[in-house]
């Protein structure tokens, strides 16, 4: 075993007198030493009720013959740190929670680990770390919140903060405001809608790094303590079996995950979080791909923010399996495929029957044809830019406008609760990428300010920065290569004229190309917004969107 470098033969001696220390007996020492590397805190909703999972994940593995030790993981609530400073240390924190977990896990020498995440940069943060570490590894995951009720209708996050922008509309009271502030979120849990933790949970199943309900069973069920309980289980077979993540996490499973994200039409968060995965388990994962995958792909649901169902009607459906198994109908997906279950994709998904066609659509019945998600290029976005395609109205698909340029988030938010945006602009946000933000912000204030004044069928938002999951609108994304190093969004002037066709993947803005030259050879980059502590670090040190956002020394 692995943990033998730490706890056999006389050479261990002074290792086992600090095991002696900690209160574990020589009987636990003759046990696989299983790391939980739990994301509990006091601070994010999604993560308060943590504890009680690791106590559950505690259990399992000590009932199957494991020694389990914990471990911390570190999580932002983005909803929190949302619409200032706070969100540009949301997506960066992805890489230290990976990082730190690799310290952790080799440093103590641990034989397995069980992943115990839930919010948005948690989640893909833990399956680097297990690529990385490559040691047997399985996930379970907090569970998603209860959906909120106000004025007899079913709620969430989203509608928190398009309520804001009706209220500055004028559109809503402040005693209404008040009504979604204490009943839109009402237990623990990662917020209820297929926002990005909820998406990355979802396709932790998918890939076949966690057992069937991680991403859906409600964090409030007495079902996800018993989840929790039979990982910890599961964990010992995966070591005896040697079955690692990279046995898992092999190029068809992130075919099949891609496949899955199109059919739930989940958060697009997901097109940095998957190539960053990917590139720690070694396989390059292009998002040229992703359009491929769209195409033959139909989108099958059409949860919060896309449509009025949540995470617990997704759960009494039939969950991510059934949805599998429903792809699975046009053989869409690889069933060959291993999995954290010990058993391969066809056996887990075989009999999981979709329970609710309204909320799962039959594949012969689909939402669209093509999934959820869009990858754009253009002469404004020569690499990549992403929109969430299931939550933008038909008359948004094809859209021109007139730009409105800012430099930053909050001069956007500023002129759209001013009123200066109107029907038809194309808000552009700039120089908040991973390098110019740094951190690369999402932008679920402006998107929310939009649809919360009534413009949501009328406004298009560009950003080199990215949107939370939450966002719904002609909301597009990681415009690469980014502002901060010249892309071509720097160069975009106030009132160019935008075009975006999503159905085409196409987005331009329609000035020559020898006007585009022109400015290039006038533009000179900025001075970074940040010079000192960890951003200045990230910053010097990211990649672009287009390539998830990864880490590379310079």
């Amino acid at each position: 075993m692995r943990s033998d470098a730490v706890k056999k033969g006389m050479q261990t001696a002074p290792q086992r007198s600090l095991f002696n220390a900690l209160g574990i007996t020589e009987e636990e020492l003759e046990k696989p030493l299983i790391g939980i590397v739990s994301s509990y805190n006091e601070i994010v909703p999604g993560h308060m009720n943590i504890d009680k999972i690791v106590d559950a994940v505690k259990m399992g593995v000590a009932m199957a013959g494991g020694t389990p030790i914990v471990f911390p993981a570190i999580a932002v609530c983005d909803g929190i740190a949302m619409g200032h400073t706070g969100m540009k240390y949301s997506l960066v924190t992805r890489d230290l929670i990976c990082d730190s977990t690799e310290c952790m896990a080799l440093a103590h020498q641990f034989d397995a680990l069980v992943m115990v995440p839930n919010c948005d940069k948690n989640v893909p943060g833990l399956l680097m770390a297990a690529a990385r570490l490559n040691i047997p590894t399985i996930f379970v995951s907090g569970g998603p919140m209860l959906a909120g009720h106000v004025q007899g209708n079913k709620t969430s996050l989203s509608s928190m903060f398009e309520a804001v922008g009706a209220h500055a509309a004028g559109k809503m009271t402040e005693e209404q405001v008040n009504d979604y502030v204490c009943n839109a979120c009402p237990t623990c849990g990662s917020c209820s809608g297929m926002y990005t933790a909820n998406s990355m949970n979802c396709l932790t199943e998918a890939i076949g790094m966690g057992l069937q309900g991680n991403g859906t069973i409600p964090a409030v069920y007495s079902q996800r303590i018993k989840l929790a309980k039979h990982a910890g289980m599961k964990i010992m077979e995966l070591l005896e079996k040697n079955i690692r993540p990279r046995d898992i996490l092999t190029e068809q499973a992130f075919m099949n995950a891609l496949t899955v994200d199109m059919a739930l039409g989940c958060s697009t968060n997901t097109m940095l979080h998957l190539p960053a995965i990917a590139h720690e388990a070694g396989v390059e994962l292009n998002l040229d791909i992703a359009n491929h995958i769209s195409a033959k792909t139909p989108n099958l649901c059409h949860l919060a923010p896309a449509g009025h169902t949540y995470m617990e009607e997704l759960n009494e459906a039939g969950g991510v399996y059934a949805v599998m198994n429903e792809l699975s109908k046009k053989g869409l997906l690889n069933t060959e495929l291993i999995t954290a279950t010990c058993k391969t994709v066809g056996e887990n998904i075989k009999d999981c029957v979709n329970r609710n066609p309204e909320v799962i659509r039959p594949i012969d019945n689909p939402y669209s044809e093509t999934g959820g998600i869009a990858v754009l290029r253009g002469n404004i976005a020569p690499d990549s830019g992403v929109v969430k395609r299931s939550a933008v109205v038909p008359e948004m698909m094809v859209h021109e406008g007139p730009a409105r340029v800012f430099e930053c988030e909050e001069d956007a938010i500023a002129a759209i609760k001013g009123g200066k945006i109107v029907a038809g602009d194309v808000v552009v946000i700039r120089y908040e990428g991973p390098k110019g933000g740094p951190g690369m912000r999402e932008m679920l204030n402006p998107t929310s300010a939009i649809a919360g004044m009534g413009l949501g069928s009328s406004v298009a938002l560009i950003t080199d920065g990215r949107f939370s999951g939450a966002s719904r609108g002609a909301s597009i994304g990681h415009i690469s290569p980014e502002a901060a190093v010249g892309g071509p969004i720097a160069l975009v002037e106030e009132g160019d004229i935008i075009a975006i066709d999503i159905p085409a993947n196409t987005i331009n803005v329609k000035v020559s190309d020898e006007v585009l030259a022109e400015r290039r050879a006038k533009w000179q980059p900025r001075e970074p917004k940040v010079k000192s502590g960890y951003l200045a670090r990230y910053a010097s040190m990211v990649t672009s969107a287009d390539k998830g956002a990864i880490l590379q020394i310079q």
